[in-house]
């Protein structure tokens, strides 16, 4: 009997430990959020649990923290006030939960966030309301959920922003202004939607742009001059639409363009290979970049084409 006294309860899984600053937890039982989380806590981790629900006060009586890392459980839905103990809060991620909706005034209170993961969840529309209270807000992350639509300027508060990733949704088309107010833009990912079209002035709010991936949608055509305000880009992926004619921008300054092109029924007339060998950019992928027609060249790859110069004109 007195063996038995002495020997100690297990502890609750995750128990937080006093005057730490960095918590983390990763028990696949766990369903409740951790409590009694010392003041001093700068990082919070709780992932690949069975959470699926957070009480308003949550967070209260964290001040100082600085990331929330909420990846990979069974959130559905979070409260409207979760955020507002945690005003110095700079990383939020919820990748691969089960969100379809998050309140209106959630980051109300979270001005200084900088990167913000929605990654894998269930959204199906933006409200603009989210993004009214992130000046400075850098990395924005809306990949692969249920988006159909974005609405326009819905981004316009977000002048800081580097990075925006929509890649894996099912976007049919981007409304005139929907990149309005991002002039700071380097990076945007639109990979594996469904556009078809895009509008000639798409890209003229992000002159910064960089880096700009659009494989794997269903484009067949694109609007002259599109790509006229990206002077800075560096690397374009086009890789997989239903593209006949090409596009570019002006030849960058620096190192050659980056440029897929591959999975494309190319028309290698006179146009395509005069644009090419005038932008010179380096082309990926060159072994799957052929061309469609004219008969003549249909099978070869587009870099021997554009190379031996031989286009009947």
């Amino acid at each position: 009997l007195l063996l038995l006294l002495l020997v100690p309860c297990p502890a609750a899984p995750c128990s937080p430990h006093p005057n730490a600053t960095r918590f983390v937890c990763t028990e696949p039982t766990l369903s409740t959020f951790p409590s009694g989380l010392p003041p001093t806590t700068l990082a919070i981790s709780v992932e690949l649990t069975a959470l699926a629900a957070t009480v308003p006060t949550a967070l209260a009586g964290l001040p100082r923290l600085q990331e929330l890392h909420l990846s990979s459980n069974r959130l559905a839905a979070l409260p409207e006030t979760l955020l507002r103990p945690v005003p110095t809060l700079r990383v939020l991620d919820l990748t691969n939960n089960l969100l379809a909706t998050l309140p209106a005034d959630i980051f109300a209170t979270t001005r200084h966030l900088q990167h913000l993961v929605l990654r894998e969840n269930r959204l199906r529309a933006l409200k603009p309301a989210w993004f009214r209270h992130l000046p400075r807000l850098l990395w924005l992350d809306l990949g692969d959920n249920a988006l159909t639509e974005v609405p326009p300027e819905v981004f316009h508060p977000l002048g800081s922003l580097r990075s925006l990733d929509l890649s894996h949704n099912s976007l049919v088309s981007l409304a005139p202004g929907v990149l309005a107010g991002l002039r700071a833009l380097e990076r945007l990912d639109l990979e594996g939607n469904r556009l078809g079209t895009l509008s000639p002035t798409t890209f003229a709010p992000t002159p910064a742009l960089r880096l700009l991936f659009l494989q794997d949608n269903q484009l067949q055509a694109l609007p002259a001059g599109i790509f006229v305000p990206l002077r800075n880009l560096s690397v374009l992926d086009l890789a997989r639409n239903r593209l006949r004619v090409l596009e570019l921008p002006p030849q960058p300054p620096g190192p050659a363009l980056d440029l897929d092109i591959s999975g494309n029924p190319w028309d290698c007339g006179c146009q395509l290979v005069a644009l090419l060998r005038r932008v010179t950019p380096r082309l990926t992928a060159a072994r799957d970049t052929v061309c469609a027609s004219p008969p003549r060249h249909r099978g070869q790859e587009v870099a021997t084409v554009v190379q031996a110069g031989d286009t009947g004109c």
